[in-house]
């Protein structure tokens, strides 16, 4: 997928409950879509200061490799000094697998969450 107007609007700030979230949206995405996603949300990231964002990652429907799986490992443990809280949806099946090695590697602990709204709701009272 070339670099358009639809991966910026992937990875965006949004707002909720007058909270900031960064919203990483690989719904539904491939894997070589994931791996152009990563690239933005760190361009993105990396300039922040530390401990100053709340993320959300949407994960419904998307699909992984082991490049995915990698690239996942490498983006959550480098993002980890700017991140105040993290929450992610869309895990199921073969991705709690792929989350589960994400997080041993990164040593974070990003709740899961079973929507959108729910998981917004807990990252802006955090």
């Amino acid at each position: 997928m070339k670099y358009n107007k639809m991966m910026r609007e992937r990875v965006r700030f949004v707002e909720h409950q007058s909270r900031i979230l960064l919203l990483l949206d690989f719904s539904q995405c491939s894997a070589e879509e994931v791996l152009q996603l990563i690239g933005d949300a760190e361009k993105i990231i990396r300039v922040q200061p530390p401990r100053s964002l709340l993320t959300l990652t949407d994960v419904t429907g998307t699909r992984y490799n082991l490049d995915v799986t990698q690239a996942m490992k490498d983006f959550t443990h480098a993002n980890k000094p700017h991140i105040r809280a993290a929450a992610v949806v869309g895990i199921d099946g073969l991705k709690k697998i792929v989350y589960e090695a994400v997080m041993r590697f990164s040593e974070r602990n990003v709740p899961v969450f079973p929507d959108i709204e729910t998981a917004k709701d807990w990252l802006v009272a955090q």
